[in-house]
């Protein structure tokens, strides 16, 4: 039996299981795409990246916040986002618990966590949750509604 031959045989023979794992492995990748993408916004803002930011949201993402609203990327890239840009450069942002759904070309990634920091001159400790809605596009999975909310941590 020649080398060829013997390497398509082998190839021939593992191509099964291949088939038999790739669904597995897609799966788990469509599952982190949307929790990747929430990583990238946060990275985004860390590092004072507005047009990262913008790029991961939908033109008419809705965001809310501490009961105001964004109705659009551009409102929110115009009236809100460098403050958040400004508020977030000197915090540190720990995740408690983090969860992802995808059902179709729809996910939500639920995230509870801790803010720590100093803004303004002032320490900052928030027990905080974020809800992020994604929607799947032909540039991949973008951003459609984010839901921030916060309350003072308990004093230690």
């Amino acid at each position: 039996m020649s080398l060829r031959l013997l390497a398509l045989s082998i190839l021939l023979i593992a191509s099964p299981v291949a088939v038999a794992v790739a669904p597995a492995t897609v799966a788990a990748a469509s599952q982190s795409a949307p929790v990747l993408v929430v990583d990238a916004f946060h990275a985004a803002m860390g590092r004072a990246d507005a047009a990262g930011v913008a790029d991961l949201l939908l033109d008419d993402a809705v965001i809310f916040e501490q009961g105001g609203a964004e109705s659009s990327k551009a409102e929110y890239v115009e009236a809100h986002l460098p403050g958040d840009i400004a508020y977030s450069q000197g915090m540190t942002d720990t995740i408690a618990s983090r969860r992802s759904t995808v059902k179709g070309a729809i996910a939500w990634v639920l995230t509870q966590g801790r803010t720590t920091g100093t803004y303004d001159g002032k320490k900052v400790d928030r027990l905080t949750t974020e809800t992020m809605v994604l929607k799947k596009t032909k540039e991949g999975w973008r951003i459609a509604h984010i839901h921030w909310s916060s309350r003072a941590a308990p004093a230690t």
